[in-house]
């Protein structure tokens, strides 16, 4: 656990007003009693039940979770048979996981699951960096006493979730936390530009980061939310920015490619 140190002078008292439960935040409950379906969806997950939304979010899971590797090519005609629809709704299913960069789409040759290069994998980081010293900094201003507590129960929950459950459920707890704090940030704006980055920085740790790392060191979130109850903004934003420095340093931009068939590498077989 992160030691405690004394609060800075003239930090901030945290007000103490109520605070209300937040889609990033998971059930309020011991930690000991979570269960692996309490933990927050992936990010960039999409909600429905047409058929458009079933294929996307099966493609999309089965990248996050490591099951589709970069580079493996998805053949329309095989997901029009695995999915028992028309190639249009294919072909609109795979525009959408373009746009949101988890498929590349190549003239004549079709779609293959996205292999983000080292330029993009430091401009996604750059732009995140520079988003989540902000965030931090407002939620320092805005945080209550209760946020704080439920941002070290969440705290709680992530460590125990570490020992309990796989690497993708934990990492979705891991991400749960930044959103949280750009929901303290109370700026709906920089909330919606933090989801972007942050499921694309999910894609890049499913797809390259090495078997059993943390995807976020625990430690390092702890220091984080202890900067904000001192009220010290500068601290937490300098905290956040080594803590994501950190994660890009992790990274290996190399991926082995997979042998399975495309049916058992989305989970259909």
């Amino acid at each position: 656990m992160a030691t405690k140190t004394t609060p800075r002078a003239g930090a901030k008292p945290l007000r103490a007003t109520t605070s209300t439960q937040s889609p990033a935040a998971v059930p309020l409950k011991a930690a000991a009693q979570l269960q692996e379906s309490d933990l927050p969806g992936l990010p960039g997950l999409r909600t429905g039940d047409d058929v458009e939304t079933r294929i996307y979010n099966t493609v999309y899971e089965s990248v996050m979770t490591q099951r589709l590797t970069p580079g493996t090519k998805l053949p329309e005609a095989s997901l029009c048979e695995l999915f028992d629809v028309r190639r249009a709704t294919v072909r609109k299913v795979l525009q959408a996981l373009a746009h949101d960069h988890i498929v590349d789409l190549r003239p004549n040759r079709g779609a293959i699951v996205a292999e983000p290069t080292p330029e993009e994998t430091r401009q996604v980081f750059e732009a995140r960096r520079a988003l989540e010293g902000s965030i931090v900094r407002l939620a320092t201003r805005h945080a209550t006493r209760e946020d704080i507590a439920s941002l070290r129960q969440q705290l709680a929950q992530e460590h125990d979730a570490m020992h309990r459950f796989t690497q993708p459920a934990w990492a979705r707890l891991a991400s749960a936390f930044h959103l949280r704090l750009a929901e303290l940030a109370r700026n709906p704006v920089l909330q919606r530009y933090l989801m972007e980055l942050v499921s694309r920085c999910s894609l890049i740790v499913a797809l390259y980061e090495p078997p059993g790392k943390a995807s976020c060191e625990h430690e390092e979130h702890e220091r984080v939310v202890d900067l904000i109850a001192q009220g010290d903004a500068d601290g937490a934003a300098r905290e956040m920015e080594a803590h994501l420095l950190a994660l890009e340093h992790s990274i290996t931009l190399q991926q082995e490619r997979s042998d399975n068939n495309l049916a058992r590498m989305l989970g259909m077989a």
